[in-house]
């Protein structure tokens, strides 16, 4: 009987292409499909929420930016918020869209429901989660006008080059995160690349265009 239970055992754990804690993070970046079906497959949840904290302060930091909080906030206070209100809440914003990635994606034929999307999501974002690293030489040079609309020439050639190769750096890392995005979402959802591409337009569409739609009344009427 014993025999028999061990033997499970030992089938179940035959069933996954098993991967360290140590692989999740390293292999990520050459066999990103690989990884994400053993989180799919076993149901992998450690590091998740810490992800999803540290991707909620990067959004948060891309929302200072794209909105200019820098002209009416301090670094500080930019920097707070991000850490405290991001972090705490970002966690939040990825549930929801996780819910509409599900929902938007049974049209579809997708079979991931919202716990499985979110739980892909977290390791998704881990190339935004890293790009927080080059924000700070950034904020070094250039303070707080970092997050305002101003033109980043005034730090000399040694400052401008460690600025710019920072720039570049997030922005490929923010490019990989939508790449493990379609991967991540193709692997859960079973879907082609096209489709995955599609279901993670589709809650966007979802929500802008009624928005627009009643704005577009009120102006009328």
């Amino acid at each position: 009987m014993e025999t028999q239970h061990t033997e499970n055992n030992f089938e179940e754990f035959e069933k996954y292409d098993v991967l360290s804690d140590r692989d999740i993070f390293t292999e990520i970046w050459t066999s990103p499909r690989r990884v994400f079906k053993f989180i799919n497959d076993t149901q992998y949840e450690k590091h998740l929420y810490i992800l999803l904290f540290f991707g909620g302060i990067s959004r948060a930091f891309d929302r200072a930016t794209t909105k200019d909080m820098g002209d009416t906030s301090s670094l500080l206070s930019i920097v707070l918020g991000a850490v405290i209100l991001g972090g705490a809440l970002g966690w939040i914003s990825y549930y929801i869209y996780a819910a509409l990635l599900s929902w938007t994606g049974k049209w579809l034929n997708g079979v991931g429901n919202t716990s499985s999307i979110y739980r892909i999501t977290g390791y998704t974002i881990f190339p935004s989660v890293l790009s927080l690293i080059f924000l700070v030489p950034q904020m070094a040079v250039y303070g707080n006008d970092v997050f305002r609309d101003v033109n980043y020439d005034s730090a000399g050639t040694f400052g401008n080059i460690i600025f710019w190769v920072s720039v570049f750096f997030q922005v490929a890392l923010s490019l990989t995160t939508i790449v493990f995005m379609v991967i991540g979402l193709s692997e859960v959802q079973k879907f082609s690349t096209g489709k995955a591409i599609l279901n993670i337009i589709l809650p966007i569409a979802v929500i802008i265009i009624p928005i627009v739609l009643v704005a577009s009344l009120f102006w009328i009427f």
